[in-house]
């Protein structure tokens, strides 16, 4: 008889978390030991229970998932963890791969893939579908975005002008212009609204 995967589930949405255990719980090989609503809860009931694989969402009330991953595993080292999304923009998976996670696979998937990245998670081995590993590595070799210019990108989302931008951060107007200007160039767009477009598509911004 294979060895059961103990499994951990991270959602804020009760429907997914009970639709996740008893699509896991069928399996021989898969029991579900918690189900966490929230990032703190998560990292309490992952002390209780040591599982093997944790399933996180990526949004969720009380610490994002990518947060939650980087404190777990500055905790326990050898967390797997695999997150389980809807969101797919590049630098959600590029950030995530950076806390620490082992999988990551989007809501939408089929059963089947999600039981096999759990399987192989619980392996040891990463589990990234095919086109975001490519996007991925796309991700890694281009143009670093900084978080200073990821808070200016937040206020360009927001209508914010330079001026404004400027007293909000305080920093000088002309700094601003040169952050924005850095912006449009790493985003590889020409104005204002299109970076305020494509950071959304990228992930650096989410609309809540």
């Amino acid at each position: 008889m294979p060895k059961t995967t103990r499994i951990l589930i991270a959602d804020d949405h009760h429907v997914v978390r009970s639709g996740l255990a008893a699509s896991l719980g069928i399996e021989d090989d898969l029991e579900v030991v918690g189900e966490a609503e929230d990032g703190a809860q998560a990292i309490a009931l992952y002390r209780e229970t040591l599982p093997d694989v944790v399933l996180m969402d990526l949004r969720m009330a009380g610490g994002s998932g990518i947060e939650t991953t980087a404190t777990l595993r500055t905790e326990a080292p050898g967390a797997r963890v695999i997150i389980y999304t809807t969101f797919d923009g590049d630098e959600d998976v590029y950030r995530a791969v950076q806390a620490g996670v082992l999988g990551y696979l989007l809501k939408s998937a089929p059963r089947t893939e999600l039981l096999a990245a759990v399987r192989a998670v619980a392996a040891g081995e990463r589990y990234l579908p095919p086109a975001l590993a490519q996007r991925l590595a796309a991700r890694v070799a281009g143009p670093d975005v900084s978080e200073r210019e990821i808070e200016v990108l937040r206020l360009i989302s927001a209508g914010r002008s330079n001026k404004e931008i400027g007293a909000i951060l305080h920093i000088a107007e002309d700094t601003v212009k040169r952050h924005v200007s850095n912006i449009l160039m790493k985003l590889g767009v020409s104005d204002r609204a299109q970076a305020a477009t494509e950071a959304i598509r990228r992930g650096f911004l989410h609309l809540d």
